[in-house]
C-alpha cells in the first residue's frame, strides 16, 4: 500500500530535458479526492440543467482563451507538433461546447402502459474515474469528463505519469470557470495507485480507461467485483485498404498521415496497408515519395509534421519490431529523423513475409507501417480482420458500392472511405473485439454516464 506521495520528473521528449517535477498522489490522497467528489455529487446533480450548461460553456470559453498556452504546454510535455497540439486544445474546447447543450437534452421517455403513466429518467451514476493515456492527453481527457459532467456526475481524472501537465491546467481552468470544488479533480499518480483505486473504491461508480488492451483487461476483471461500469478504448491494428480503382497518387500521399501522425502513437493508426496486387508496385513508388516528404523536426517548428516518441523506452519497443526482427521483415524504405537529443525514430515501411509476423499482428505504437498485397475484396476483408483488434480503418476506392460493402465487412468501429478521419466529437467512437467496450463522443455519449430509472404513476 502506498501512503506517501512521490515525485515524477516530466521529460520533454524532443530535448530529454526535465520540464517539471510533479507530485504523484499517494493512496490516501487518491481516497481524499474520491471522498471530495462523492461529497460534491449530490449538489452537482441538483444544479439545474440550464445552469450546468452555462458552467460548461464558460469552461469551454476559458479553454479557448488558453488554447495557445495549452498547445505550447503539450508540445513541451508530449512532443506533439505545434499544429497537432493546437488542434487538440481546440478539440477540448469544442467537446465542452458540444456537451454544454446536453444537460437540457438528457431526455427520458413516456411509455404507454395500462392503468397509469410510465416515465423514464436518466440519472447520473455518481463519481466517475477517468484514466487518460500519454499519447493524446488533452482530447481523451475531454472525451471523458465533458459528457460525464454534463450528465451530472462528478469526475476524478488521473493523467498518465508521462504527460500530466495539460490535464492539471484543465483542472485549474475548470475552477476558474466556476465548476465547484470536488466536481472535477485532476489527480496525477501511478496507475498502480490512483488508477487501481478507481477500480477498487466502492464510491467510484464507473471507470473510463484508454490505453493498452492488457491493462484494460485487468481493469475489467477488477471492476467485476463490484459490477462497476466501464468504458474501455484499447489497442488497434487498423488497415488502410487501397483498391486498384482508387486515386493511387492521393491514397499514397495521404497514407503517411494515417499512420505517422503523432509518431504513430495512435490507437487508430493505419499501421497495416493492404494494396491490391495489380497496383502494388505503382502505389509503393508514390508512397516512398510521400514518406520521404514527411517533415520530422523540432515539434515547435510550424512546419513539423511528426515529432519524437514519448520516451526512450517506447523508442526501444518500436526498434524491437524492426531491428530485432530481421528474420521476419524487410525494410522497404525510411524517412528522415533528427540526430542528437530526443527520442526520435524515422518513419519506417516494412514488408512482412507472412500474416503471422509480429509486426503485422501486434500494435507497434510507433512510426512503423507494414504493407502487403491482396487479391480481391474477400481477400482484403479477410486480411484486415485477421487481428484481435477492431478500432479503425480506411478504404480507398472510386466505387461507392465497394466502399460500403468492404466497410460493412471489416470488423472495426470507425471506418473512413477515401479518408483517414476517425474522430469527430459529434459521432460515436469506439472499437470492436479487443479494441474496447462502449462508445465515446456523439449524441448518445451521456447514455454511458447515466442509469435509466423507470417510474410508474397509477392513475386508476
Amino acid at each position: 500500500m502506498t501512503t506517501t506521495s512521490q515525485t515524477h520528473d516530466v521529460i520533454n521528449p524532443a530535448t530529454e530535458e526535465v520540464v517539471r517535477s510533479v507530485e504523484l498522489a499517494s493512496l490516501e490522497q487518491a481516497d481524499g479526492a474520491i471522498a471530495r467528489a462523492s461529497a460534491a455529487a449530490p449538489a452537482w446533480r441538483e444544479v439545474s440543467p440550464a445552469d450546468r450548461s452555462l458552467l460548461l460553456r464558460r469552461f469551454s470559453d476559458l479553454v479557448g482563451e488558453h488554447q495557445e498556452e495549452l498547445a505550447q504546454l503539450e508540445v513541451e510535455n508530449a512532443g506533439h507538433t505545434i499544429g497537432n497540439a493546437r488542434w487538440e486544445a481546440g478539440n477540448v474546447r469544442d467537446v465542452l461546447a458540444y456537451y454544454s447543450a446536453a444537460p437540457e437534452r438528457n431526455f427520458g421517455r413516456q411509455i404507454p402502459v395500462a392503468g397509469g403513466i410510465d416515465v423514464t429518467f436518466r440519472e447520473p451514476l455518481g463519481v466517475v474515474g477517468i484514466i487518460v493515456p500519454w499519447n493524446f492527453p488533452m482530447p481523451i481527457a475531454g472525451w471523458g469528463f465533458a459528457p460525464a459532467l454534463a450528465a451530472g456526475n462528478t469526475v476524478v481524472l488521473k493523467p498518465a505519469e508521462l504527460t500530466p501537465l495539460t490535464a492539471m491546467r484543465l483542472g485549474e481552468l475548470a475552477l476558474e470557470a466556476g465548476i465547484p470544488e470536488g466536481v472535477f479533480t485532476v489527480v496525477p499518480g501511478k496507475g498502480s495507485v490512483v488508477g487501481e483505486r478507481f477500480v477498487t473504491h466502492p464510491d467510484v461508480r464507473k471507470v473510463c480507461f484508454t490505453g493498452s488492451t492488457a491493462v484494460g483487461q485487468r481493469i475489467m476483471r477488477g471492476a467485476a467485483d463490484q459490477v462497476k461500469r466501464v468504458t474501455l478504448e484499447l489497442g488497434g491494428k487498423s488497415a488502410n485498404i487501397v483498391f486498384a480503382d482508387s486515386d493511387l497518387e492521393l491514397a499514397a500521399a495521404r497514407a503517411p498521415y494515417g499512420v505517422f501522425d503523432n509518431a504513430g502513437q495512435d490507437c487508430c493508426a493505419r499501421s497495416r496497408i493492404l494494396v491490391q496486387r495489380s497496383v502494388f508496385d505503382t502505389f509503393m513508388e508514390h508512397f516512398e515519395t510521400a514518406v520521404r516528404g514527411v517533415v520530422v523536426t523540432d515539434p515547435r517548428d510550424e512546419s513539423a509534421e511528426m515529432g519524437p516518441l514519448i520516451s526512450a523506452g517506447q523508442r526501444d519497443t518500436v526498434r524491437s519490431y524492426v531491428e530485432e526482427a530481421t528474420e521476419d521483415v524487410d525494410v522497404a524504405f525510411r524517412g528522415d529523423a533528427p540526430d542528437g537529443s530526443g527520442y526520435w525514430y524515422p518513419a519506417t515501411v516494412v514488408l512482412p513475409r507472412s500474416t503471422t509476423d509480429k509486426v503485422w499482428q501486434e500494435e507497434v505504437f510507433g512510426p512503423v507501417v507494414a504493407v502487403m498485397p491482396f487479391d480481391d475484396e474477400a481477400d482484403a476483408v479477410a486480411k484486415a480482420n485477421d487481428t484481435a483488434y477492431g478500432l479503425s480503418g480506411s478504404i480507398w476506392t472510386r466505387d461507392i458500392g465497394r466502399g460500403l460493402r468492404v466497410a460493412r465487412g471489416v470488423e472495426a468501429g470507425n471506418l473512413s472511405v477515401n479518408s483517414h478521419s476517425s474522430v469527430r466529437y459529434s459521432t460515436p467512437f469506439g472499437g470492436f473485439k479487443q479494441s474496447g467496450i462502449g462508445r465515446e463522443l456523439g449524441p448518445d455519449a451521456l447514455d454511458a454516464f447515466t442509469e435509466v430509472k423507470n417510474v410508474f404513476i397509477a392513475t386508476d
